[in-house]
C-alpha cells in the first residue's frame, strides 16, 4: 500500500470576490482578498488551527499589485510559522503548475501541509484610477510591495514586436482562425461555435455564487457585435475576451493523506491530487511551425492521461483555462471529446472573471466542491498560459490513485523547427494565419498577417487600416478564410502592405 505520508489531498478550499459587473463594493487591495480567501480556505478543513502547521505556502503571482514576499504577509494572516515560501512568475498556468509542485513535494516528503494562493483587485485598481487617487495613498501595502511594473520583454520577443503581434486580443485571433480552417470551419462558423460554448459557460457564472458576471447570455447575443459588445477583432466580440477587470481570490490547502487523518479531516472532505504534466511551446509565437494547434497542451495532456493510466473517456469533470475560445475548443479537440462538450465548472473568464494569473486556482477549487458532492470519476483541470505557451494538467479524484502521486511537475520544452522569419521581403507569399482589429467604432483598425514564401521563408507584420478593411472584405462576411490566401505583400520595418489575390489553396 502506497506511504499515506506521501500521498497528496486538498482538505482546504475557499475563493472570494468583492463587487460584481454593475454592483460595486468600496476598493480592496488584493492583500486582504488573498487573506480571506486562505482564511477560508484553512477553515474549509474543519480542523480548527491548520493554519500554525502549514509549512510551505505558494503564491501566484499578483499582477494588479505587486508584493515583495505575499507568501510571508499571508502566513502572518494564518499563523503559519516560517514556512517555505514561493511566488511564482506572471503566466496563468501557475495555479495548475504549482499545485502539481505541491503534490511532488508531499509525495517527496519535503512538505506535509502545504497552502497555495493567488488573487486578484484590478476593479479596485481601475476604479481608484478613475478617480484620481494613488492606492498607496489609501493605505494599500508598499513596503514590500506597490505598483506592478512591467518590461517591453513582456510583450513578446523582438520578432513579435516588430511584427506588431503582442497582446492577448491581437494574438489568440491568429490561432483561431488557423484553427478553424484546420478544422473545417469558415470564420462565421467559427464564430457560431464559440458563441454557443460561451452562451453556455455564462449560464455556469450566472450560478456561481464567486462569478463577476452573473448573468445568462444567447449565443445571439455574444455573436452579435453593438454598442455594449463591440467587436474586438474579427474573430471575437468583447463577450469572448477574458474579463480581467475583477476583484477576486482564490486558496487551496493540501496535506499528506497522513497528515490529514492525524488532524481529524473527515473523509467526505479529501480530494486525492494524482498529480498532472506540462509543456512549454516556444515562447517566440513567430518559432511555432503552425498556429492551429500546440504542441504542448497535446503533451502535457498525454503525459498527465498516461502517468495516471487512464484515457480520456474515463473523466468525469473537464476545466478549461478560457481566456479566449479557442484555447478550450483546443482542449476539446486534444481530448477527443465531442464538440457539444461544455468544458468548464467556473464559466470562464468573460462571465465568471478572469484575475489574469489565478483563474485556475478558482477551477481547482471549484471541481473540489464538485468531486465532494459525489462523483467517482477523475477530473481534468487545465492552465495555459502566455499566447498559449504555457501547458499544464492535472488530475483529481474522491479516490485514491493505486500508485499515490503519479504527476511530472517539471516542464517538457517542445522541439520546433519552424521556418526563419525574413525581413523587408517583397514579393508573393500564403497567409498561414491573419487577423483584423477594430477600433472601438466598429471600424477595421489594423490586420495582423504571417504568410509563407515561395522559398519556404516566413513574413509577418501589421497592415494599415485601409488593408485591414481589404482583409475584412475578402473574407466576404465570414464566408471564407484569409488562411491559404495567395497575396503579394511588402514588408518596411514590421509595417507591410498587401494585395490579395483570388485563389486559396484547396
Amino acid at each position: 500500500m502506497t506511504d499515506p505520508t506521501r500521498i497528496p489531498v486538498i482538505v482546504g478550499v475557499a475563493d472570494v470576490r468583492s463587487g460584481r459587473a454593475g454592483s460595486s463594493a468600496p476598493p480592496r487591495e488584493p492583500l486582504e482578498l488573498i487573506a480571506d480567501a486562505a482564511a477560508n480556505a484553512v477553515a474549509d478543513s474543519g480542523v480548527d488551527g491548520l493554519g500554525s502547521h502549514v509549512d510551505s505556502i505558494y503564491a501566484v503571482k499578483t499582477a494588479s499589485w505587486s508584493y515583495d514576499a505575499l507568501p510571508d504577509l499571508i502566513a502572518d494572516r494564518i499563523g503559519a510559522r516560517a514556512p517555505t515560501t514561493w511566488t511564482s512568475p506572471i503566466g496563468g498556468h501557475w495555479p495548475v503548475a504549482l499545485l502539481d509542485r505541491i503534490g511532488s513535494k508531499i509525495a517527496e516528503g519535503s512538505s506535509s501541509v502545504a497552502l497555495l494562493v493567488g488573487g486578484e483587485a484590478q476593479a479596485s485598481v481601475t476604479a481608484l484610477m478613475k478617480l484620481g487617487k494613488d492606492p498607496a495613498a489609501e493605505g494599500w501595502l508598499t513596503a514590500p510591495g506597490g505598483p506592478p511594473t512591467f518590461t517591453a520583454d513582456d510583450l513578446g520577443s523582438t520578432e513579435m514586436q516588430r511584427a506588431g503581434i503582442f497582446a492577448p486580443t491581437r494574438v489568440y485571433p491568429l490561432f483561431e482562425n488557423r484553427f478553424g480552417h484546420d478544422t473545417g470551419r469558415n470564420p462565421r462558423q467559427s464564430r457560431e461555435y464559440s458563441s454557443r460554448m460561451y452562451a453556455q459557460f455564462s449560464e455556469l457564472a450566472a450560478a456561481h455564487p464567486c462569478s463577476w458576471m452573473p448573468t445568462v447570455r444567447t449565443s445571439d447575443d455574444i455573436a452579435t457585435s453593438g454598442p455594449q459588445n463591440r467587436k474586438v477583432s474579427d474573430t471575437y466580440t468583447l463577450s469572448m475576451n477574458a474579463m480581467p477587470f475583477v476583484d477576486q481570490a482564490a486558496a487551496v490547502v493540501v496535506c499528506s493523506l497522513a497528515a490529514a487523518r492525524e488532524f481529524g479531516v473527515a473523509d467526505d472532505r479529501l480530494v486525492f491530487l494524482w498529480g498532472g504534466a506540462g509543456a512549454n511551446d516556444p515562447v517566440d509565437v513567430l518559432a511555432r511551425t503552425d498556429f492551429g494547434r500546440s504542441a504542448a497542451l497535446t503533451a502535457a495532456v498525454d503525459r498527465t492521461l498516461a502517468g495516471a493510466g487512464i484515457t480520456a473517456d474515463e473523466l468525469g469533470i473537464v476545466d478549461a483555462y478560457s481566456c479566449f475560445p479557442v484555447v478550450p475548443k483546443l482542449l476539446i479537440r486534444t481530448l477527443g471529446l465531442p464538440e457539444s462538450t461544455v468544458p468548464s465548472v467556473l464559466g470562464g473568464h468573460s462571465f465568471f472573471g478572469g484575475p489574469l494569473n489565478s483563474y485556475s486556482l478558482h477551477a481547482i477549487a471549484e471541481v473540489t466542491r464538485l468531486l465532494r458532492s459525489g462523483d467517482d470519476r477523475p477530473a481534468l483541470v487545465h492552465a495555459n498560459g502566455g499566447y498559449l505557451t504555457y501547458q499544464h494538467t492535472v488530475l483529481l479524484s474522491r479516490m485514491q490513485h493505486r500508485d499515490g502521486y503519479v504527476g511530472e511537475p517539471d516542464p517538457l520544452q517542445m522541439p520546433f523547427d519552424a521556418p526563419a522569419v525574413v525581413h523587408d521581403y517583397s514579393g508573393d507569399a500564403r497567409i498561414e494565419t491573419a487577423t483584423v482589429d477594430f477600433d472601438r467604432d466598429g471600424h477595421p483598425k489594423s490586420g495582423l498577417v504571417i504568410a509563407s514564401t515561395p522559398d519556404g521563408s516566413r513574413v509577418a507584420g501589421q497592415t494599415d487600416a485601409g488593408d485591414a478593411a481589404a482583409l475584412v472584405r475578402w473574407t466576404r462576411d465570414g464566408s471564407r478564410s484569409l488562411v491559404g490566401a495567395a497575396i503579394t505583400v511588402t514588408d518596411s520595418g514590421g509595417h507591410i502592405t498587401i494585395s490579395l489575390k483570388e485563389e486559396v489553396f484547396p
